[in-house]
């Protein structure tokens, strides 16, 4: 995943031994790897991953008290939220960036007017349906970069599946960055 150019790992804590995954990833990842935790739904589990080594705590929810604590402990907060409502919620409760979920609920033409009101500034991750082929849609329409699952690693691939898979989201990435010319959005980044 690194070789192909991500710079953020998220451990689901939903999958097998996901707090020591967390640890050995942020054990011999390089320093500029992200690694945290996603599905994260309680202030005990932001504390867990704290304790892991991780950095990230990504939830499919927005959830206050889970922000806080995340910020508390110095992570990255990064919130589900589906609505412009949640959004600012998530946002005035100190979030770092918001986690737009489910992706594929959320069209470009609604991101794009999301943007038309969220702070400028906003990193806006499209997570669930992000494909090599949508990319592009959604980098114009303004999202700051992609959330990838079940379209980049699925349970029993090795390297050699995932591999060529995390080139195709780097590339589709950098061809929508340079897509997006003048007036498009140029908040998406791959390193």
């Amino acid at each position: 995943l690194v070789k192909a150019g991500l710079r953020v790992v998220e451990v689901p804590l939903n999958s097998p031994d996901a707090l020591r995954s967390i640890r050995l990833l942020a054990e011999s990842l390089p320093e500029d790897v992200v690694v945290g935790a996603g599905t994260v739904l309680s202030v005990e589990q932001v504390a867990q991953v704290a304790e892991a080594g991780g950095t990230l705590v990504v939830s499919p929810n927005m959830d206050r008290d889970v922000i806080a604590r995340t910020k508390e402990l110095g992570l990255l907060s990064l919130p589900g939220v589906c609505t412009p409502t949640e959004a600012f919620a998530a946002l005035q409760a100190g979030a770092d960036g918001l986690k737009a979920f489910p992706g594929e609920q959320i069209p470009p033409k609604i991101i794009k007017a999301w943007r038309a009101v969220l702070p400028t500034d906003t990193c806006l991750l499209l997570v669930g349906g992000a494909s090599p082929e949508n990319m592009p849609a959604y980098t114009q329409a303004g999202v700051s970069g992609f959330g990838v699952g079940s379209g980049l690693y699925r349970p029993g691939d090795g390297a050699e599946e995932v591999a060529p898979r995390a080139l195709a989201f780097v590339a589709a990435l950098r061809d929508s960055e340079q897509d997006a010319g003048p007036g498009g959005s140029k908040r998406a980044k791959t390193s």
